[in-house]
């Protein structure tokens, strides 16, 4: 994993991303999936520039943590570099927190 994933670890990425994105309520899934869609990007860069900025200004009301990883995600889909480090992330996830994804521990 020096720069750009595999098939197979793009196929492992895809399915722990949606599994994930599958555990949000629906009304937030579908946004997910529509910003998600490859002709979204226009859309999908600025809101993960968004987002983490959002995050690193948690302090302030409304803010959270929360959007850090959102963005960082958001912007894994276009940024190969961060699609490495987000399939390496789903995958701790899977291992450390299988209930995240909705999986018994």
């Amino acid at each position: 994993m020096k720069g750009v994933l595999s098939d197979e670890e793009e196929a492992l990425r895809e399915r722990r991303m949606m599994k994930l994105v599958g555990r949000l309520p629906g009304w937030l899934s579908r946004r997910v999936h529509w910003l998600l869609e490859p002709s979204r990007r226009w859309v999908r860069i600025p809101a993960g520039v968004v987002f983490m900025i959002g995050g690193v200004l948690s302090f302030l009301p409304v803010l959270g943590l929360w959007m850090l990883p959102l963005g960082f995600l958001l912007l894994a889909e276009d940024v190969p570099l961060f699609r490495v480090w987000s399939a390496r992330m789903l995958a701790w996830v899977e291992r450390e927190h299988p209930g995240w994804l909705g999986e018994e521990g």
